[in-house]
């Protein structure tokens, strides 16, 4: 295509924060966030549309991933969440897979066993898992249960001596065929407890076959798992995990991280549908020449700005321990509805173009369906917020 000669880093606002956000981080904070996106510009943004569309997981990035060393940045390496939150954000600008194989590892697995393992079993596991010579997933929907697996987790646990026996199967369980361990929620056959255990990927009973034909985190190797008389000891089951409501302390947090990813969704389309308004030429003139197209841009950033208002916030009150779960609720059902219109302003303002994979703007779209999905549908987050302002739960 026709293209026009402008250097967008010159432009203003190049970074897409309008109201300046990342000045609230400390020194050091800017400092390391800068070099987490150098280390994407240089390590994931260059193969991120091919390994997309072979829908094939980079595993040779794992020990760069490793490298720059960003497992657990709140509780281990002591940053705030508004630094962890801009940093999730970044990966998901730069690729929402990659993103969201970070977020399973360290977010929903890592953050199972910070929460809910007890100490003894923390100092045993946890080296491997920050280093990521052990990657992990987290067991948690099933094929027959979603937004309903609270009260409704069909996979068994069964205490039989020093051992738990469980029985089941899971889906859409990201990282599961290459992990090492999975964190797997289990009903307890004895007192109907939801109860987390850890499960070595190699025990016998146990397998994962990858989902085929996503439209969307197509590099995410998402998985179905059958458990079959898995034999977990009893040192392996997580010490604090003995109800959905200890599970739900790790939702809450990866909740937050999710609207993050909608942020981080909603800057990538930001960053293409510029670029190519400016590059490219229609009737001779620049696409970003007509008001039109100012007009829809314009729409895109204000979504993007408001949502990460929303998250500046909400990362204020995790880090003074005050977030609520409606609150982490309201984040994830507000962002990702604003980030469906964002991309489906981006992809309509490329024409024909920004259905191809080629041009970013496709995977930027389709990407946003499972944003939108995961970590509670945006009824199921509506529902829980709508529950805490009335008094009354529309939930069945």
């Amino acid at each position: 295509m026709a293209k026009a000669s402008v250097d967008l880093n010159d432009l203003p606002y190049a970074d897409g924060d309008f109201y300046g956000f990342e000045q609230m981080l400390t020194e050091r904070e800017r400092d390391r966030l800068q070099e987490v996106r150098d280390f994407l510009d240089k390590e994931v943004r260059p193969i991120a549309v091919d390994c997309w569309n072979r829908a094939e997981f980079p595993m040779d990035l794992i020990p760069k991933l490793a490298e720059i060393d960003l497992v657990s940045p709140v509780r281990r390496q002591g940053y705030s969440n508004l630094f962890a939150g801009l940093v999730h954000a970044e990966f998901t600008r730069a690729d929402s897979s990659i993103a969201t194989f970070m977020g399973v590892h360290d977010g929903l697995f890592t953050g199972s066993i910070e929460a809910l393992a007890s100490e003894e079993q923390k100092q045993q596991w946890l080296p491997d898992i920050y280093s990521l010579k052990k990657i992990g997933a987290f067991g948690l929907t099933e094929p027959l249960g979603g937004s309903d697996v609270a009260g409704g987790t069909r996979t068994t646990a069964r205490r039989e001596g020093g051992n738990w026996i469980l029985n089941g199967a899971k889906r859409w369980i990201g990282n599961a065929t290459f992990s090492d361990w999975v964190v797997v929620y289990a009903r307890d056959v004895e007192d109907n407890q939801v109860k987390g255990f850890l499960v070595d990927t190699a025990t016998e009973g146990y397998a994962a076959s990858r989902i085929e034909n996503k439209i969307s985190l197509r590099t995410v190797q998402n998985a179905d798992i059958t458990l079959t008389d898995v034999v977990v000891p009893d040192e392996y089951k997580l010490a604090n995990a003995n109800s959905f409501r200890d599970t739900n302390k790790v939702l809450k947090v990866t909740r937050l991280s999710v609207a993050w990813q909608a942020v981080g969704q909603q800057l990538a389309a930001f960053d293409v549908a510029r670029r190519y308004s400016i590059e490219r030429l229609q009737f001779g003139r620049q696409l970003a020449s007509f008001q039109l197209v100012q007009s829809q841009l314009v729409q895109m950033l204000g979504n993007t700005v408001a949502s990460m208002s929303m998250m500046v916030r909400l990362s204020q009150l995790e880090d003074e321990g005050n977030a609520k779960d409606e609150q982490s609720a309201l984040a994830k059902a507000f962002t990702t509805a604003r980030m469906r219109e964002t991309v489906a302003i981006g992809r309509s303002l490329m024409g024909g173009n920004g259905i191809v994979a080629d041009y970013e703007m496709a995977k930027i779209f389709a990407d946003a369906e499972a944003i939108y999905s995961y970590e509670g549908t945006h009824e199921i987050n509506t529902l829980v917020t709508g529950r805490a302002i009335t008094g009354i739960s529309a939930i069945v």
